[in-house]
Parts: structure tokens; C-alpha cells; sequence
């Protein structure tokens, strides 16, 4: 009896064990898998940040690259090696509505999870938040803004009017102090300045050295029409909207019939989103004039008639 108990408990001991064992083994296997899948593709969570950005694969490429130089500088740092933090301060050259303070905002949150920038804010700012207006003002103003900006981004849009007026004018006070903090703080904030690719060109042109100190620059092209197209139906499945059939094609050819005119104020995405409001609008004023229950379906479907209203 006593040898049946102790060879039972023996076996219970061994398949406890045996249970133990493969739980370790199971657990292992899952980890190697986790790390090969990420081996495999590790920009992986890159791409799914910049899913719903239309084109860019400059940007998205660029992105990758930082990710990758910040991933193995740690690696790097517990190997005891020398580190080389990067200067991200960019240019941002595009036509209106293509996306380029979409995407600066994105950058900032997106290097915060990096580890990049310490808070990941971002802060836009225009001419009239620079330029002061007695001498000595405008250098005050600039450099109380770029403390706002560390840790985050700083984004200038329509960058060219800081020279607007000439040797004489703030702007170019402005764009001295701006240099000065982007040398002496380049790794605690970055900055990007914005604009339209010509009036950007003849802004670099008036400060020769200033587009040297972008290492980053980025030129938004113009939407194609099926990009555009992309674009809408993005815009209205947030809203939870949805095009019929004939509302579809009616869109892509008022895209189509805009972008024929090469008019040089085409606002892209903009364009788009500005057609779409109107159009729900539209479609809110033909639903109220029905004096019936309304289905998910009506209160969802832009229709050519709604579209017909921009004419």
C-alpha cells in the first residue's frame, strides 16, 4: 500500500512537472514567433499609423528611416557605443490641401511614441506671431514661441511671408533667431516650415544657408484624381455618409473637370472636403422636406442631387 502511494505520488510529481515544462516550452515558441514576425516586417506599426495618409511614400519612407536610426541607437547605447541623436527639422513644400499640416500634426504624436521629441505637441504658427513691431520685439516673440515648441513641433506655415518685406522688415529678425535656436536646441524641438513650392523656392533663394539646415525635404505633389476620389470616401465613412453609384461617378468627374482648369488655387483635398460639406447639407435639406420615418440607408446616401447643388 504504502509503495502504490509513494511510486502514484511519484507519477503526479513527474506529470506536474512534464505540465510545467510544456507550458515554459509553449510560452517560448510564441515569444520567438512575436520577434520573427516583427523581424519580418518591423515598420509594420508605421504603416498602420500612415494607413489612411493617400500617396506620401517619400514621407512614409523617411518616417521608417528615423524609426529605424532611433531603435538601433539604443541598441547602440546598451552595447556602450556612441550615440547620434538626429536634426529633424524639415521643409514642407505643397500645394494647398495636400495635407501638409495633417501631417506635421501626425509627426508630432508619432515621434512622442518614438521617443523622439519628450511631449509631442505641436504648435502652428503664422507671420503675426514672429514679427513684432519695434526693434528687439520680434526676437522676443520668436524666442518666447520656441520654448513653447521644446519637446514638440513647431510648425510654420506659409514660412515665406517672414520675408515679405524686404532687408528692413522683422520677418528677416525672425528667421535669424529661428536659426540660432535651431543650432543651439536641434535635438530639443523641430522645426518645419511650410509653404507653396514656388513662393518656397524664392524664400531659399533670398536666404542662401537656410535650406542646408533642413535635412528633411518634403514635397507634397497634387492629388490625382483617384486619389481624390480615395480621399472622399475616407472622409465620408468617418461621417458615416456614403456615395450611390451616380453620386460616385458625378464626383469624380467635377474632380476631374477642376483639375482640367490647372487653376494654380486648386485646393486638393480641400477641394474635396468643401464639396462633400456642401453636399451633406444639401442632402440634409432634401431628407427634411420628407414626412416620413427615415431609414439608415436614406440618412446615409449622398445622392446626385445633392452633389447637383455645386452647379
Amino acid at each position: 500500500m504504502r509503495g502504490d502511494h509513494v511510486e502514484a505520488q511519484v507519477t503526479n510529481t513527474k506529470g506536474k512537472i512534464n505540465i510545467v515544462l510544456k507550458n515554459r516550452q509553449q510560452e517560448m515558441e510564441q515569444l520567438q514567433h512575436a520577434t520573427i514576425k516583427r523581424d519580418i516586417d518591423p515598420f509594420r506599426h508605421i504603416d498602420q499609423e500612415f494607413a489612411a495618409f493617400i500617396g506620401l511614400e517619400k514621407l512614409k519612407k523617411t518616417i521608417k528611416e528615423i524609426y529605424a536610426n532611433v531603435h538601433i541607437n539604443q541598441k547602440r547605447e546598451a552595447a556602450g557605443l556612441k550615440q547620434e541623436k538626429q536634426v529633424l527639422h524639415m521643409l514642407f513644400e505643397g500645394n494647398p490641401g495636400t495635407g501638409k499640416t495633417t501631417v506635421a500634426r501626425k509627426l508630432a504624436a508619432v515621434f512622442h511614441e518614438m521617443n523622439v521629441l519628450d511631449k509631442g505637441h505641436f504648435i502652428e504658427a503664422e507671420r503675426a506671431d514672429l514679427v513684432g513691431e519695434y526693434i528687439g520685439h520680434t526676437a522676443q516673440k520668436t524666442r518666447a514661441l520656441v520654448q513653447r515648441a521644446m519637446g514638440g513641433i513647431l510648425f510654420i506655415d506659409e514660412a515665406y511671408s517672414l520675408a515679405r518685406g524686404g532687408e528692413k522688415d522683422f520677418g528677416k529678425e525672425a528667421i535669424d533667431t529661428l536659426v540660432k535656436h535651431m543650432e543651439d536646441a536641434s535635438n530639443r524641438f523641430i522645426l518645419i516650415l511650410a509653404g507653396y513650392p514656388r513662393e518656397m523656392a524664392n524664400f531659399m533663394s533670398l536666404n542662401p544657408g537656410l535650406r542646408s539646415r533642413f535635412p528633411i525635404q518634403l514635397q507634397f505633389p497634387d492629388y490625382k484624381s483617384e486619389q481624390l476620389m480615395d480621399i472622399a470616401k475616407g472622409m465620408l465613412a468617418e461621417k458615416e455618409y456614403q456615395l450611390t453609384k451616380e453620386a460616385e461617378w458625378k464626383l469624380k468627374e467635377i474632380i476631374v473637370q477642376q483639375k482640367s482648369k490647372r487653376t494654380p488655387d486648386f485646393s486638393n483635398a480641400r477641394f474635396v472636403r468643401n464639396i462633400l460639406e456642401k453636399a451633406i447639407r444639401m442632402q440634409a435639406v432634401r431628407l427634411v422636406r420628407h414626412d416620413h420615418h427615415l431609414s439608415t440607408e436614406e440618412l446615409m446616401k449622398v445622392t446626385v442631387a445633392d452633389l447637383n447643388a455645386e452647379e
